[in-house]
């Protein structure tokens, strides 16, 4: 059960608590491959409790000598939001190592209530995938449950995030070309965080 929920890919800690996710992105690297990294199967056969989480990543080696540990998996983190929580303090008190949550910014639709303060007291970063420049096309690549809505509470999570901390950043792939990157870079300068423009791979983090 360890390597479905911990592995490393290109020298990172990677945490995958969940596989439940409310979008099916176009491009959802699941959709490809059984596993990236060094895992077999990042498929769970149900959501890990906190105890197992804590398992895996005292039995892993590689955590010793990490610099950051990540929740990314084969779903949306804020999904399983109480045991993301309940391991992001464990890290900190117990092994001291930042921690980073890869998100698709939903996680107030998700868990149905404001989460950002929550997440950002616990966690040393937020990366937030903006994906696009607008809602129309949000939805046609996102693939979003919430429908519509989906797109404003991705980035009105964000600015709740950037009220609590500093080390939040919106997320693009590169693939969606200079024009559309620039829109996006527009978007982030107007909340005031950082765009981080990403390289398109198929085993892309």
């Amino acid at each position: 059960m360890s390597e479905e929920i911990i592995y490393t890919y290109k020298n990172k800690v990677y945490l995958n608590i969940t596989n439940k996710c409310p979008c099916a992105c176009t491009f959802c690297i699941r959709s490809q491959k059984e596993a990236i990294g060094n895992a077999d199967s990042l498929w769970l056969n149900h959501n890990p409790s906190f105890e197992e989480v804590k398992e895996a990543i005292d039995n892993y080696d590689d955590v010793k000598t990490c610099e950051e540990i990540i929740f990314c998996g084969y779903g949306e983190p804020t999904n399983s939001f109480d045991v993301l929580v309940e391991t992001a303090k464990y890290i900190r008190e117990n092994l001291g190592i930042k921690t980073r949550v890869n998100t698709n910014g939903l996680g107030n639709l998700i868990n149905e209530r404001n989460i950002a303060k929550e997440l950002c007291d616990n966690v040393d970063a937020v990366s937030i995938s903006l994906n696009c420049s607008h809602k129309e096309e949000y939805l046609k690549i996102v693939r979003p449950k919430f429908g519509i809505e989906s797109f404003d509470a991705m980035l009105d999570f964000a600015r709740e995030c950037r009220k609590y901390t500093e080390n939040v950043a919106l997320s693009v792939v590169d693939v969606i070309g200079e024009e559309e990157i620039a829109k996006c870079r527009k978007i982030a300068e107007g909340l005031n965080i950082p765009l981080r423009v990403r390289e398109f791979s198929s085993s892309d983090e």
